[in-house]
């Protein structure tokens, strides 16, 4: 018994250690959580305003055309940034999905490659007819182990990821649609609904074909563009791609961390019970021991009187 009581006593005191290290993890989860969701709402400032000066733009850009081919001025020329924006023939399609670089995220991983698995087996029959960008370790080694086409991968996306650290991701994936490597690029990643939810979302990102004139038909702002709209649009319709998929990588990491508090308080509440559970028995165990002790001396003493 004595034994007994021993390795409970040590049970409870792993136990505790443990749960003071996923609460720990479950605070820090939750300031990344924080400060992320803040950067987030300031991001979707700078994307509304440049969502809305591209499309003020590309109108500008098809009225101009129509009236040149209307007065007969049109060559037939199309403009290089006019790739980005209208559609050609599919003949391979691009995936950038979003994983974590680690786990003790609860299903955060599982649910976004379970999800993209089915994508891929539902949409294609031959892996030559697809290519995935992996960005995050464990999305990479999952493709990868199951002998996926992963054409590209990066992997240590900071907590809080700033554009100049994931300026790479974004302009290979624009550099890649450009040279024909796909004809189309989704980003899959999980999308973050609040604190304790989060869903997959497969959103296609290239060619840019979501532009609505409707959205800025009543907006007072007119653009003057110097040298031409064409020009302007060489330049910022790449960054406006750019900014789609950092805004995507953004979300997903918001969700990560999400994920990474509620599974850590999960395991410090699981770790608390534990314990509880410990400590009763411990306790039983003990009276159990010492009226075993007593039942002992009182026969003693009954025996010897």
């Amino acid at each position: 018994m004595a034994e007994s009581l021993i390795d409970i006593k040590r049970r409870i005191s792993s136990t505790k250690k443990t749960r003071q290290i996923t609460v720990a993890m479950q605070m820090v989860s939750g300031a990344k959580l924080s400060k992320i969701e803040k950067k987030a709402v300031a991001y979707q400032v700078y994307a509304n305003k440049i969502r809305a000066t591209v499309t003020h733009l590309a109108q500008a850009q098809l009225l101009s055309m129509e009236a040149n081919q209307d007065a007969g001025k049109g060559d037939g020329q199309q403009l290089r940034v006019a790739d980005l924006l209208q559609e050609r023939t599919v003949k391979k399609t691009g995936y950038l999905v979003i994983t974590s670089d680690r786990g003790l995220v609860g299903g955060y991983n599982s649910n976004a490659l379970k999800s993209m698995l089915q994508v891929i087996e539902e949409d294609h029959k031959d892996k030559d007819h697809y290519a995935i960008m992996a960005i995050g370790g464990v999305g990479a080694d999952f493709f990868k182990a199951r002998g996926m086409n992963v054409a590209y991968e990066y992997r240590g996306v900071s907590d809080i990821p700033t554009f100049n650290e994931v300026r790479e991701i974004v302009k290979t994936a624009v550099t890649m649609f450009d040279n024909e490597v796909f004809d189309e690029l989704y980003v899959c990643y999980n999308h973050h609904v609040n604190s304790l939810t989060s869903a997959f979302r497969v959103e296609k990102m290239l060619p840019i074909s979501d532009l609505d004139p409707s959205e800025v038909a009543d907006s007072p702002i007119q653009y003057d563009a110097e040298p031409s709209v064409d020009a302007v649009l060489d330049v910022v319709l790449p960054q406006y791609a750019e900014s789609l998929i950092f805004g995507a990588i953004i979300d997903a990491k918001t969700a990560e961390h999400a994920a990474s508090t509620t599974a850590m308080k999960s395991a410090s509440d699981n770790a608390k019970d534990l314990i509880d559970g410990l400590s009763l028995q411990y306790n039983r165990a003990r009276q159990a021991a010492i009226t075993t002790e007593l039942t002992e001396i009182t026969g003693a003493t009954a025996a010897i009187e």
